[in-house]
């Protein structure tokens, strides 16, 4: 009996894995589109570049994550997580055409987006 509670809480789970990610992949975009915006050294080319870009994002995010531990929020592990965030907006430059950043744009993109993200808490969902 107990066996099957605990099956059902899986897949529970990974409903809500799902459901996380997609969270993130949305709050992503509306992040990175707004700091693209305000952020020098900072551009996407269109809309498909940013939906692009917000999934590879949310992919490295994840990855990192479950690789090391390391939470890629600017803030999550103080200057590690920063420079996680920073590195990883630096590297989807070089997967997703139309989506360009300098390295002094990811720092101050990095930092933006732990901002934004003290508002839009879309890990937290």
């Amino acid at each position: 009996m107990e066996d099957n509670k605990s099956n059902n809480v899986g897949h529970g789970n990974e409903s809500m894995d799902i459901t996380h990610l997609l969270l993130r992949f949305v709050f992503s975009a509306i992040v990175l589109a707004i700091t693209a915006f305000v952020t020098p050294g900072f551009t996407i080319d269109g809309l498909w570049p940013l939906i692009i870009a917000a999934v590879v994002i949310v992919g490295l995010d994840y990855l990192v994550e479950k690789i090391t531990g390391i939470d890629a929020s600017p803030f999550g592990r103080g200057i590690v997580g920063f420079i996680v965030s920073a590195l990883i907006l630096y590297v989807t430059q070089f997967v997703v055409q139309g989506f360009n950043i300098t390295l002094l744009g990811a720092i101050i993109g990095s930092i933006i987006i732990g901002i934004l993200h003290a508002f839009i808490p879309g890990k937290t969902l």
